[in-house]
């Protein structure tokens, strides 16, 4: 239980993480400003690169990694098998070709011949062997183990074909695989260096580790014998931990870093186009919901839950919380996640809600607790709630929590009954961009259910659930798009939470660069990135 409860505690980590890192917008459209456009291209001296991040990084050994601002440094350094392109889209990478059986058991890899890492090593399919069965070592206590626990066995074909067989179907592997803890470490380096290996980070990326000084900066340098070279790469990238949202903006103004992540929203418009700056804004996989207990009165019955979607105006918290920097939801995946099927709507329409309340026995409403994080915004998208939800009688009061004693009290709990949540105002990023890792740790019935999972509605349809192992016990996408789909339906139709918003990424650099993007998922993209004249 000990090892469930940490896998909890990380994935709260990555959430927690994630939501920092993504925030809102200065055009609903993702395009530059017309002011933007317009102005001349800054002139860069020289070309070592530095990026303004809010947050501090915790680790550089991907296989123990729980949030994506570590996993977009490593990924200047490292490569997996396979990868995920701008719109999240599973692309080969090490691998220059993959099949896959149709009871997804089996998933055979073509490696690229003639790659080194680092330190020299070569590149092979011992080397995947070697990375795999250390994430599968059952003494393993790498944060992302889990993700690879159904690997049963890793096997060495030849010297560039390597076989991964799992202990059951599960459809959704590739993209596991594409997940940025899939990527693989010189195994020359994890002998040498054994767990500390995160202190010394050795792929065979375009960027070669050259210093860390926690809370100060991480540097990389250019990979001269890069595989993949295309003659753009930066001669070096500086990350800068910044968490003030003022200083990391002044950096960009003063040209002392030449990209930032995030931009805070309140000033997103104000410095874009202005000193050769642009601001850009695209929509994420990050939703934002309100998990309503199925399990406790009123809400185990669907009209009351459906009353509350009714009776929230997304529209409006898209503008007064999230600052325009976000679009409602229309289905409890976002667009950009693989097999994301869009349902109708729960239009605001606050008589729908008392209606159903009435036909409910609640007409004259009832109170309620609302949990979440003590954070700012957090603080004041329950608020907002709160006010949506006094239109319909619904008394709520709000709860915020330190993130540590959020967690205690969500994932303490060892009886079902036993749970005191009420609402839970939360967030998720489905990493791996599959809409398995959007549902299943968050609906996925009872297995799902704290401390196991994030199941924090402790919503339980037994259809659902048969949906959901369809979806993963095939390697068919058409069988499991349908899968899927229906899913997705009828979770919409049961409500178990309110479906808010998905949230925006958005960042700031000088128009100079070209080529660096964020991921629907929040991480940062260099690969393609250039200095233009």
């Amino acid at each position: 239980m000990k090892r469930n409860l940490y896998r909890l505690v990380a994935l709260f980590l990555i959430v927690g993480f994630v939501l920092i890192g993504c925030s809102n917008k200065t055009s609903n459209d993702g395009s530059e400003s017309k002011d933007a456009v317009a102005q001349e291209t800054v002139k860069k001296e020289g070309k070592d690169i530095t990026i303004a991040v809010a947050a501090n990084f915790v680790s550089l050994d991907p296989h123990d990694t729980n949030d994506t601002l570590s996993g977009s440094a490593e990924k200047t350094m490292m490569e997996g098998l396979v990868g995920f392109d701008k719109d999240m889209n599973v692309v080969p990478v090490l691998a220059k070709d993959y099949s896959v059986n149709d009871d997804a058991t089996e998933f055979v890899f073509e490696l690229q011949e003639g790659v080194k890492f680092h330190d020299g090593a070569p590149f092979n399919a011992e080397a995947v062997k070697v990375n795999l069965d250390r994430l599968t070592d059952p003494d393993s206590t790498l944060i992302r183990s889990s993700l690879f626990e159904l690997i049963k066995e890793t096997e060495v074909v030849d010297e560039y074909t390597v076989k991964v067989t799992l202990s059951e179907p599960f459809g959704a592997m590739i993209n596991t695989f594409a997940h940025p803890a899939g990527m693989l470490i010189s195994p020359k380096a994890l002998e040498e260096y054994g767990d500390d290996v995160s202190q010394h980070p050795v792929g065979t990326g375009p960027y070669v580790f050259k210093e860390w000084q926690p809370g100060d900066h991480l540097t990389m340098t250019k990979n001269e014998d890069y595989w993949r070279a295309t003659g753009n790469e930066a001669d070096s990238i500086t990350f800068k931990p910044t968490p003030e949202n003022g200083t990391r903006v002044a950096m960009l103004q003063t040209g002392e870093a030449d990209f930032i992540y995030p931009v805070p929203t309140e000033q997103a418009e104000e410095i874009d186009g202005k000193d050769g700056i642009v601001v850009e804004n695209e929509a994420s996989i990050v939703v934002r919901y309100l998990a309503m207990n199925n399990l406790k009165k009123p809400f185990d019955d669907k009209r009351v839950r459906q009353a509350v979607n009714y009776a929230i105006n997304k529209e409006a918290f898209t503008q007064v919380v999230m600052n325009g920097f976000a679009s409602p939801m229309d289905s409890i995946i976002a667009p950009n996640t693989q097999f994301y099927s869009k349902q109708t709507p729960y239009e605001f329409d606050l008589e729908k809600a008392k209606e159903l309340l009435t036909e409910a026995g609640y007409e004259n409403g009832f109170k309620a607790t609302i949990w979440g994080a003590n954070s700012s915004t957090t603080m004041k998208a329950m608020e907002f709630i709160q006010q949506q939800l006094a239109q319909i009688n619904v008394e709520l009061e709000v709860v915020p929590m330190e993130t540590g004693t959020l967690s205690d009290s969500i994932w303490s709990v060892e009886d079902p009954k036993d749970a005191e949540i009420e609402m839970y105002y939360g967030g998720w990023s489905p990493s791996t961009g599959d809409a398995d890792w959007g549902i299943r740790p968050l609906v996925g019935g009872e297995n799902a259910y704290p401390p196991k999972s994030y199941n924090t509605a402790y919503y339980n349809n037994k259809e659902v659930n048969k949906l959901i192992a369809d979806g993963l016990a095939t390697g068919d996408p058409a069988a499991r798009e349908k899968a899927y789909a229906d899913a997705q339906e009828k979770i919409w139709e049961d409500a178990p939470w309110a479906f808010l918003v998905v949230d925006d990424t958005i960042f700031g650099k000088k128009n100079y660069l070209e080529g660096i993007y964020l991921l629907p998922d929040g991480s940062l993209s260099l690969e393609n990135m250039k200095i233009v004249e």
